[in-house]
């Protein structure tokens, strides 16, 4: 468990942000800019010292009151918007130096982090010859040599083009798939989030708005992000079959079971998707002659007004209504011809469903440091 909390003013900024979130996967603190996220971030790390400071990380205290651990003490990873390396040092000694500092001895090693972030094709290359996601995954891998027990990561892909976020964010996925590290991770683009994060600490003006499991946040109708313009549902499940002849997998979500693209065997493996508001259509029955492949049984929760003229529809898979979230952006037109209220039984159409595929960790990062199988 991570227990934060800080109180202060800076100039005429006051914050006030306290939460605790599990002590494995990946946390975001997620919200508008100029609402506190890095300055959280900073007092965490112990670069900021705010009149009024708290922080257990799984069981040790690093700050409380008058103690106050530096951030040398700390055992942190940190990575900035921008890379920060050493410009004078090629891509291994970057590396390296990060392995030098570590004072708990060597947990992650060297040919893991190559392994894990793919940059053994970049070790003799200066820094000022690579690519912004190539910087930052050398950055990444600098950081987890410092055998870091919490990474922090201060929006490092903000600073990159949409080909460079492509290219990253795979590599931050395996990061996740691998290793046991908690991470706290600062961003303002939901999509991000959506794809990484298994915990959201929503910010608000210095305040935490909400904590708690991502797919619970996304459809809370008491907070904002349902009424984003692209609302969309979170939804872990495991592999429970493929079928090569089509190239599909059938993945086992809590209420049903859902077919998406791709041979993503082998069977019990663990997948995210991300189901957009917009491609799921309702209907009173199961569709006939349709290329939609599917269809599943769904309760409606609630509804939510989305400007004049839509309707944000919260349903719960599953005849009981006891399964995974979903939401529904469906016209008012439709909403009021089939009559639809809560507590209904409905059929959710999907039509596209996306998925977030983290790599399976590397054989050799099967050692301290990596995630429980």
């Amino acid at each position: 468990m991570i227990e934060a909390a800080f109180r202060g003013r800076l100039g005429s900024f006051a914050l006030d942000a306290a939460f605790s979130v599990p002590g494995e996967g990946i946390t975001a603190l997620f919200g508008p800019s100029g609402c506190g996220k890095t300055t959280v971030l900073r007092g965490m790390a112990g670069l900021m010292r705010l009149p009024e400071g708290l922080l257990r990380v799984n069981g040790e205290t690093w700050q409380d009151g008058r103690r106050f651990l530096p951030p040398h003490r700390r055992d942190i990873g940190y990575v900035f918007q921008e890379a920060s390396l050493f410009p004078h040092l090629s891509v291994e000694r970057n590396l390296r130096f990060g392995l030098r500092r570590s004072r708990s001895g060597v947990r992650i090693g060297m040919e893991e982090v190559v392994e894990l972030l793919g940059v053994a094709p970049l070790f003799d290359r200066p820094v000022r010859s690579l690519s912004g996601g190539e910087r930052q995954r050398v950055a990444i891998g600098r950081a987890l040599l410092s055998q870091p027990r919490l990474l922090l990561m201060d929006e490092p892909l903000s600073a990159l083009d949409r080909f460079s976020k492509d290219e990253i964010l795979p590599y931050l996925e395996r990061l996740h798939a691998t290793l046991s590290i908690p991470v706290i991770y600062v961003s303002h683009d939901i999509a991000e989030v959506e794809r990484l994060a298994d915990t959201l600490v929503l910010m608000e003006a210095g305040r935490v708005r909400a904590a708690g499991p991502i797919a619970d946040l996304l459809a809370d109708p008491a907070l904002p992000l349902i009424h984003l313009p692209e609302p969309a549902a979170v939804v872990e499940g495991e592999v429970i079959a493929t079928d090569s002849r089509y190239g599909l997998s059938d993945i086992r979500v809590p209420g049903g079971v859902v077919t998406v693209p791709g041979d993503l065997g082998p069977n019990g493996v663990r997948r995210r998707l991300r189901i957009p508001a917009s491609d799921v259509s309702l209907g009173r029955h199961a569709p006939l002659d349709t290329t939609i492949l599917n269809a599943l049984p769904a309760r409606i929760e609630g509804a939510e007004p989305a400007g004049p003229y839509q309707i944000t529809v919260r349903l719960r898979l599953g005849p009981d209504g006891q399964g995974a979230a979903l939401l529904s952006r469906v016209s008012r037109k439709s909403w009021e011809r089939l009559a639809l209220r809560t507590g209904d039984l409905v059929v959710a159409r999907l039509k596209a469903v996306a998925l977030a595929e983290p790599a399976q960790p590397p054989e050799a990062f099967r050692g301290a440091g990596a995630r429980p199988s």
